[in-house]
């Protein structure tokens, strides 16, 4: 049995109100490499909100870590900031953002403290399965051609 490993993207940013936009386009970029398209929008609006709370609500050093995963039935988005004080999740409703809007957009989402802040993620499901590229470079890598995984020839 052969198990795909999963593609994987990380950045370092200053979350900033001028560094949201390039982190939707980074992310968007990705997603789209991966074929995931019909994730795009709800995935970078769920980050927009995490980095977002970052800005707001984190002391300190704004710099964060985020995160994107594709296990090839999974969707995995994180952000971890230097700020050790979990988030508290409000009444709000998502229209108001925050973490409400995460749990709208996702099929799951948590918090986590680490050694040295905390991480926020959420996870999306893509409907059916599909396969990972072999080749796991970054979309802005020299242009190539990228062949899904094929399954092992039967044998007569």
């Amino acid at each position: 049995m052969y198990v795909p490993a999963a593609c994987r993207y990380s950045m370092e940013v200053q979350a900033s109100a001028e560094r949201i936009p390039q982190i939707r386009r980074i992310l968007a970029a990705h997603l789209r490499h991966w074929g995931l398209e019909p994730h795009i929008t709800p995935v970078c609006r769920a980050v927009d909100e995490l980095v977002a709370n970052v800005m707001e609500h984190a002391s300190g050093d704004k710099s964060c870590v985020v995160e994107l995963r594709w296990t090839g039935r999974h969707v995995i988005a994180s952000v971890a900031d230097g700020d050790r004080r979990m988030p508290r999740v409000t009444t709000s409703s998502p229209s108001k953002g925050g973490l409400a809007t995460v749990a709208a957009l996702s099929d799951s989402w948590g918090t986590c403290g680490t050694a040295t802040g905390k991480v926020i993620w959420f996870s999306r499901r893509v409907k059916a399965v599909q396969s990972v590229f072999r080749d796991v470079t970054a979309p802005m890598s020299p242009v190539r051609e990228f062949r899904p995984l094929e399954a092992a020839p039967a044998r007569a």
